[in-house]
C-alpha cells in the first residue's frame, strides 16, 4: 500500500453520477483521495489515476483519452457494467490502463486502483458477465424507481440518440433497449419519446458541465 493516498479524478458527464462514485470511495480515503470531479471538462489536477464512468458515455476504443487528460499522462481506468471481452480488449488496446466492473465492491475497486497505480493492468476475466447493478447507487431518476440501466437509456434519449444509436453506444441489443425504454416510460408515466425527452430535461438527464477540485491536498 502506498504511503499516501492515490490521487484520483472521476470523470462523467453527470454530476450526480460522479458524486455517487466519490461517496462510494470516501470510506477508503486513507488509500484513495478523490481530488477532482469533472463533467464534460478535462482533468487539470496532478492525479495518479483517472476513473472514467461510462454512464451515458461512449465506450471501448471510442473513448478519447487525450481529450480527458488535457495533455496529462495519468492512467485512465474504465468503470463500466459492459464487460464484453471484445469491448474490454479494445478499450485496453486503445490505451486504458484498466477496466473495472460496476458490480465490484468499493474495497475491490480501491484494490484495483492500487494495482493499476503499481503498473499492473486490471480487467475482468473473460467469463465475466455484464452486470445490471451499479455499486455507486446514485444516478438520475433513481428517486422515481429507475434502474441504472433504464436511467442510462433515458439519458441517451434525452441527448437525442435513436434506439439504434443507443444500442451501439451501450452495447445492448435493440430488443433490450426497447425493453428498458418501455419499463422506463411506465415508471415516469409517459408514452411518447417527446414526452420522455421533456421529462428528462427537467429531471437531471441533460449532461452537466463543471469541475470540482479539492484543495489542501
Amino acid at each position: 500500500m502506498p504511503s499516501s493516498p492515490i490521487r484520483v479524478a472521476i470523470v462523467n458527464d453527470y454530476e450526480i453520477v460522479i458524486a455517487g462514485v466519490a461517496a462510494m470511495l470516501a470510506p477508503h480515503h486513507d488509500r484513495v483521495a478523490v481530488v477532482e470531479l469533472d463533467s464534460q471538462l478535462p482533468v487539470i489536477s496532478d492525479v495518479d489515476v483517472v476513473l472514467y464512468d461510462t454512464f451515458g458515455q461512449v465506450q471501448g476504443d471510442a473513448v478519447d483519452l487525450e481529450d480527458l487528460l488535457a495533455g496529462d499522462t495519468a492512467p485512465v481506468v474504465i468503470f463500466s457494467w459492459n464487460l464484453q471481452p471484445d469491448l474490454v480488449r479494445r478499450a485496453l488496446e486503445h490505451g486504458a490502463a484498466g477496466y473495472l466492473s460496476k458490480g465490484m465492491s468499493a474495497g475491490e475497486i480501491v484494490a484495483a486502483i492500487e494495482a493499476i497505480h503499481r503498473g499492473e493492468t486490471v480487467s475482468p476475466p473473460p467469463s465475466a458477465e455484464t452486470v445490471d447493478r451499479d455499486v455507486s447507487g446514485v444516478w438520475p431518476g433513481r428517486e422515481v424507481g429507475l434502474t441504472a440501466r433504464e436511467a442510462e437509456v433515458l439519458a441517451l434519449i434525452t441527448q437525442g440518440l435513436s434506439n439504434q444509436e443507443i444500442a451501439q453506444q451501450t452495447y445492448l441489443s435493440i430488443n433490450s433497449v426497447k425493453t428498458y425504454i418501455r419499463t422506463a416510460y411506465r415508471k415516469i408515466e409517459v408514452t411518447r419519446r417527446a414526452q420522455a425527452v421533456a421529462w428528462g430535461m427537467t429531471h437531471g438527464f441533460t449532461p452537466d458541465r463543471g469541475r470540482s477540485v479539492a484543495t489542501g491536498r
